[in-house]
């Protein structure tokens, strides 16, 4: 199986933490040279140096706030200039918690921006670079709401629907340049988007955190919570050669907990 990613450039977007951190660690191991983009300076460094490499493999971080759409596409074209990106990875933490019917046209005006627009933005800026080479990886990390939506998560719910959508459509235009554009739907994973959920959740059902966890696990067949490394693994593998022939699809990476197909 090849898995080797040696001389493809790899920019992944929250990158400071959780998942993003995951998949930046995991994409160096397999020879990717990695950019880590996200708002802290002061931890992508951290994050950049801790990052396995060989002689040959050079990472570097990118501090940018995906709220500040031509902001963004004009940090990233030059970063791209410099080195063409071949596989990106957009990952944004999700909009607050809430039920859609109470949530307010700025709510959804701004996870709009964060999410979609940011992610148009940024596939912008670095598709030059696939298409020279004729070859590219777009990952974009979701939701399992994609399938079935979220109780408490309104404004997430029909954005990241928003997202999946607009993604299946890129997949079937990029195509026949070599380059493909998955979406991974994480489920339940130990990183401080769950931390939050669990919070709002605790404080609208008048329970203890504690309980909410425990309810959460029971409702996943592996009874547990994913480490942030396993979904990571799954979008590193998106990104290897050996998965040029998926294409279009939203992968759940779940422990099981969706019932649909």
């Amino acid at each position: 199986m090849d898995l080797n990613l040696t001389g493809k450039h790899a920019l992944v977007c929250g990158g400071s933490e959780g998942i993003g951190r995951a998949t930046a660690h995991e994409l160096a191991l397999l020879g990717a040279d990695v950019t880590v983009l996200a708002r802290r300076a002061e931890v992508l460094q951290q994050v950049a140096d801790a990052l396995p490499r060989s002689d040959a493999q050079q990472h570097g971080w990118l501090a940018a706030d995906v709220s500040q759409t031509e902001a963004l596409r004009a940090q990233v074209q030059a970063l791209a200039a410099g080195k063409p990106v071949h596989i990106l990875v957009n990952n944004t933490g999700g909009p607050p918690g809430g039920p859609i019917h109470a949530a307010d046209s700025a709510a959804f005006v701004d996870a709009f921006q964060r999410h979609l627009l940011a992610n148009h933005a940024l596939v912008q800026s670095v598709l030059p670079g696939m298409q020279g080479a004729q070859w590219g990886r777009i990952v974009n990390v979701i939701s399992t709401s994609v399938k079935e939506p979220i109780a408490g998560l309104g404004v997430s719910n029909t954005i990241r629907g928003a997202v999946a959508s607009w993604a299946k459509t890129l997949s079937r235009e990029l195509a026949s340049q070599g380059i493909t554009v998955n979406n991974v739907l994480p489920g339940f994973t130990e990183t401080g988007r769950i931390d939050q959920i669990v919070r709002d959740r605790a404080r609208a059902e008048g329970k203890s955190e504690e309980q909410v966890i425990a309810a959460m696990r029971a409702g996943v067949p592996a009874g547990r919570f994913a480490k942030p490394a396993e979904t990571g693994g799954v979008i590193a593998f998106l990104c290897s050669p050996a998965a040029a022939y998926i294409n279009g699809v939203s992968l759940a990476v779940d422990g099981g907990r969706m019932q649909s197909i």
